[in-house]
């Protein structure tokens, strides 16, 4: 009986250590930088327990604009003190005087650090390169003047960049080969997202210095950098945005109080994005309040009158319009008094003066040639469909460098034949959606004598040298647009709708750029607490109007038909380009 329980016994040692040995292996050998089921780096996580560090550069790419200027981050020389200095006797006094700050500052700070920290009373204290050469030559312990690299908290065309996050579930489904990985950031939102695979870290940059127990310094003065060791990565993505004129657009559009809407400028000959703006503004600590996270400038909205110039365009090139043709423009698209008696109107003064009646019962004339006529029309101005740059980029294929709204003219087949469906159409209501991006490339387009091409928010992704990795060629497509004859007739109308005194453009008569373009007051059929019905209120257009450089457009959405119009802020930004051109 004896014998049976010492054999027990040591069987049960001999199991209990083969599986502590297992255990060993597993922790050791299989499982170190993924283990469990949250794939934790045991490798990393014991580093961190004998080490203090603090991050110079998280390794993540970051963005830039046309002319190479940082959008995302900016680079400051700054001062890096470590909490160990709060047990050693060094020389404050010196380091304070060439901070030109207190000593009791400078001790004060570091007495209720717990970890390494940049120096400062609110901001980073920027040091000149002389105060760098002179705090680095004391060779002080744990006192270090660094270039680190700071992330903005308010970036500009926050929207159009994105926002990034840790979400461990969706980049281990995103990249199910790098488990290990997951507390990396990875995109979110915007060129975040849709170019995360480039922007990946290959590991972070930072100043690392190996403690004791007691979180003394364990090897004298010897800080050790650490980093990617590829002189190439991470890579950056050149935008095609224009930094300064972002910011000019970004402070016009807030201090005409646009809480929902904004502004997106293209340059016509590359259509390229310069500038992007989009309200309501991203709070950092809650992006998600209000929905600031979306870029409404990619997101489909009811254009009103802006739709006009679809169906001119389809009337001149079918020729469903004559010449010297008058339309009833007193009456409305039901043969009722009009709000705004017009008088009778041909087919260019109805364009300038946005008249109803004509472009309802053009619209009608298109539905019985060819129920289809507006939604090919639309796609010929680049007004529907995939609007931005994709094609085959490395392994993907269709990569799209933006992810817009591919907008609609109609949602169901049965409202292409009903009249008074079609006549609403015609004027840019009912089921019609676009973006602010469709429209400006309308407009791009009709400036260009009918070229579409795709518009570009990325022109290239460059190393960390500055050498390109890889660009983004300009792409067309000629064979399916509208008629250079017909272009240059709706060239004409579109500067008639700013010169005519009839013309809903008349504002921007006296401005430095000659301006054409077309106005939009949609109806949303939503209603405020006081019962008023809230319009889309839009001007779209490009200048100079002889020599096309830009496409604008500017929406003011969700207000009361007499609140939140959009001309004196398009008249503004159309100024402010002037200065800045010249």
């Amino acid at each position: 009986m004896r014998k049976k329980r010492y054999i027990f016994f040591s069987v049960t040692l001999i199991i209990m250590f083969l599986l502590l040995i297992a255990r060993l292996v597993q922790l050791q050998l299989i499982e170190t930088e993924s283990y469990s089921k949250h794939h934790i780096n045991l490798i990393e996580e014991s580093v961190a327990q004998r080490t203090q560090e603090i991050i110079i550069d998280d390794g993540r790419g970051q963005f830039l604009d046309r002319n190479n200027q940082p959008l995302t981050y900016s680079e400051k020389s700054v001062l890096i003190l470590f909490p160990f200095l709060k047990t050693m006797r060094w020389d404050s006094g010196k380091i304070a005087s060439i901070l030109e700050v207190s000593e009791d500052q400078l001790l004060d700070q570091i007495d209720k650090a717990k970890e390494p920290f940049v120096f400062s009373e609110i901001d980073p204290l920027i040091l000149s390169d002389e105060q760098v050469e002179q705090i680095n030559h004391l060779k002080i312990p744990g006192v270090f003047a660094v270039r680190k690299k700071f992330i903005e908290k308010n970036p500009l065309a926050a929207q159009f960049i994105g926002i990034t996050g840790e979400q461990a579930e969706t980049f281990l489904k995103r990249y199910p080969d790098k488990k290990g990985m997951q507390n990396q950031k990875i995109g979110i939102t915007g060129l975040q997202k849709q170019f995360d695979e480039f922007l990946l870290p290959d590991g972070a940059s930072k100043l690392v210095y190996h403690v004791d127990a007691m979180g003394g310094p364990l090897f004298g003065i010897n800080v050790k950098y650490t980093g990617p060791s590829n002189p190439f990565f991470p890579v950056n993505i050149q935008t095609t945005l224009n930094k300064d004129l972002q910011d000019k657009l970004e402070k016009l559009v807030d201090q005409y109080k646009i809480k929902k809407g904004g502004v997106l400028l293209l340059d016509i000959e590359k259509n390229e994005i310069l500038a992007d703006v989009s309200r309501p503004k991203i709070n950092p600590k809650h992006p998600y309040e209000n929905n600031a996270v979306e870029n409404l400038m990619l997101k489909q909205q009811i254009p009103g009158s802006i739709f006009k110039t679809v169906v001119a365009a389809a009337s001149i090139e079918t020729g469903v319009v004559k010449e010297n043709e008058m339309f009833p423009c007193s009456e409305d698209l039901y043969e009722k008094p009009a709000e705004r008696a017009l008088g009778d109107l041909n087919f260019d003064e109805s364009f300038s003066a946005s008249c109803n009646r004509a472009f309802g019962d053009l619209a009608k004339r298109l539905k019985g040639k060819d129920p289809n006529l507006l939604e090919e029309y639309a796609k010929k101005l680049g007004l529907i469909g995939k609007i931005s740059w994709q094609g085959d980029v490395y392994h993907f294929t269709d990569f799209r460098q933006l992810r817009e709204d591919e907008g609609q003219v109609f949602s169901k087949e049965d409202s292409k034949v009903d009249d008074n469906f079609v006549a609403q159409t015609g004027i840019g209501q009912q089921e019609v959606r676009v973006t602010p991006l469709a429209v400006a490339n309308m407009m791009a387009t009709i400036a260009r004598g009918g070229e579409r091409q795709a518009v570009k928010a990325v022109s290239a992704i460059k190393y960390q040298d500055g050498t390109t990795m890889m660009d983004f060629p300009k792409q067309g497509n000629k064979d399916d647009s509208i008629s250079k004859v017909t272009a240059m007739k709706l060239q004409g109308m579109l500067r008639h709708v700013v010169t005519s005194n009839q013309g809903t453009g008349r504002w921007f008569q006296n401005l430095p750029y000659e301006v054409a373009g077309k106005s939009g007051t949609a109806e949303t059929g939503i209603y405020n607490e006081n019962n008023q019905q809230l319009h889309n209120k839009w001007f779209a257009g490009y200048f100079p109007f002889n020599q096309p450089k830009y496409a604008l457009v500017v929406v003011n959405l969700g207000v009361p038909e007499n609140e939140g119009g959009i001309n004196p802020l398009f008249s503004d930004i159309i100024q402010s380009i002037y200065e800045y051109d010249q």
